[in-house]
């Protein structure tokens, strides 16, 4: 979560100049062509912790290196893999109940959501988007408290839609109660905004059937074709009729339709959006309270979505028009709508505004956090050291290596921050020991101090451990690889 000047930078620096459109350490692991397949697991490590927690992908491969790096050194001691790895799995253990030792809980409701933006704008400062991050850290915080179940500390992300549209400036970025939709009205003519709209949600096309068999129809006379105009006619009148008849003041399909449908529609006073995607048809459908369509014959008044307010926007001196579905029955779905002056712009704020919606959602998961600027890892690494007498056996090497390996994240915070990596966290780690204060990190800002709490630089709990865990399990298994065999090309 916090990463004030973050090990974002470390992994990355190598290959940023490769891939100059993020600092999102996932994404660049992402967008790299790995042809090593240990590699290959540490992009999935990164993957992983990306689903899981949304924040820390860097870390957890800086630390999954740094583990690897250790075991290399015990091995040429001639300590056996598997030892090693038990040695790991016994560290980790005493790293992750350590981190529960040092826990604190976070304390925010719904009318103080100041320490929930507080955490977020810490986020997002080690992004590109960093010159905005008050406005968007609120944006993220009031788009997951709209969707969140706070009795049941449960939040749906997929509830929370973010979409992007170049033009603009960042700070023009907006939360919308509703949904936004990147089409307009099918006919220019038809109304720009409906109020106490009643929306009819269908999946089901403005046309007539075809029969599923190959077919010829032979027209040989102008009496011929008007039947047939007229029964097609017949058709979209009959569609259309259902669709008043049942009170639909706008119709949303997934389906096109072609002119004629579309004339009718405009002359019988039917508003309609065509060409809708299926995610955004289920969002409508969720935020409207309605129920999604698939043929005319089951269309009735309670299926209908409402919404106070749908209106077509323009954007600029453009032609560039979008759907603003709002006051919804059910506000629960959201918007965030970003705007960005280009398509990198907008790609990266949609990534860090990602992390900043996943971290707000763990803290309302489970509020317990760690202090950052690395002084969890000092303060776990200073634990396993000292645990590590305890056991008699060669994994007592390993447990050693285990805590090597936990420095090496403040150390990358030194390095980055430009201070010398070993005084500076010699004297963190002595200061620590000393005055017993497991909220001494790194002063990565040069504020004047190394307490963390003062400094405001924190970490949710669940993916500080999420970090050590899914870092140890991939080194296990890579410990435990004797050999590759690559299938033979023939």
């Amino acid at each position: 979560m916090q990463r004030l000047v973050s090990a974002e930078g470390v992994f990355c620096n190598a290959i940023y100049d490769s891939y100059p459109q993020t600092n999102d350490g996932a994404t660049i692991l992402e967008q790299m062509d790995v042809d090593n397949q240990i590699a290959k697991l540490m992009v999935e490590l990164s993957r992983s912790q990306d689903y899981e927690i949304g924040d820390g992908t860097t870390g957890v491969v800086v630390l999954a290196g740094a583990l690897l790096e250790q075991a290399e050194r015990l091995l040429e001691h001639g300590i056996h893999p598997i030892r090693v790895a038990e040695g790991y799995e016994m560290a980790s253990r005493i790293a992750v109940e350590h981190l529960v030792h040092v826990a604190q809980k976070f304390d925010f409701d719904e009318t103080n959501i100041e320490p929930l933006v507080q955490t977020c704008m810490t986020t997002l400062s080690s992004k590109i988007v960093n010159r905005c991050k008050r406005s968007l850290a609120e944006i993220a915080v009031k788009a997951v408290l709209a969707v969140a179940d706070l009795e049941r500390k449960d939040v749906n992300l997929d509830l929370i839609k973010v979409e992007g549209k170049v033009g603009g400036k960042l700070e023009d970025t907006e939360l919308i109660y509703g949904i936004v939709v990147d089409k307009d009205m099918s006919h220019p003519q038809m109304p720009k905004q409906i109020e106490n709209a009643k929306i009819a949600i269908l999946t089901c096309p403005f046309e007539p059937p075809k029969p599923k068999t190959k077919h010829k129809v032979d027209i040989d006379t102008v009496e011929k074709f008007q039947t047939l105009r007229q029964q097609e006619q017949k058709y979209f009148d009959d569609m259309v009729q259902k669709c008043k008849d049942i009170g639909a003041t706008l119709v949303i399909c997934q389906w096109g339709f072609d002119d004629e449908a579309n004339h009718l529609l405009m002359h019988r006073n039917l508003p309609a959006v065509r060409w809708v995607g299926g995610v955004e048809l289920e969002l409508i459908a969720i935020a409207t309270g309605g129920r999604i369509v698939p043929r005319f014959q089951e269309l009735t008044p309670e299926k209908l979505g409402k919404a106070g307010l749908v209106r077509e926007k323009s954007f600029g001196t453009t032609k560039d028009r979008m759907l603003y579905i709002e006051r919804c029955a059910n506000s629960r779905a959201v918007t965030i709508f970003i705007r960005g002056g280009n398509k990198m712009m907008i790609e990266e704020t949609k990534r860090s505004l990602h992390d900043a919606l996943c971290v707000a959602r763990n803290l309302i998961h489970n509020n317990s956090i760690v202090y950052g600027g690395g002084s969890a890892e000092i303060s776990c690494s200073i634990a396993v050291e000292a645990a590590a007498d305890r056991y008699p056996g060669v994994e007592q090497y390993a447990i050693r290596a285990f805590a090597d390996a936990l420095d090496s994240i403040p150390m990358a915070l030194a390095e980055n921050s430009g201070l010398q990596p070993i005084e500076t966290l010699s004297a963190v780690k002595s200061q620590q020991i000393k005055e017993n204060n497991p909220w001494c990190g790194i002063d990565c800002n040069d504020v004047g101090t190394n307490d963390m709490r003062e400094q405001n630089v924190f970490e949710t709990l669940i993916g500080k451990q999420q970090q050590v865990l899914l870092a140890t399990q991939v080194v296990k298994m890579i410990l435990k690889i004797d050999d590759v065999i690559s299938p033979l090309d023939y």
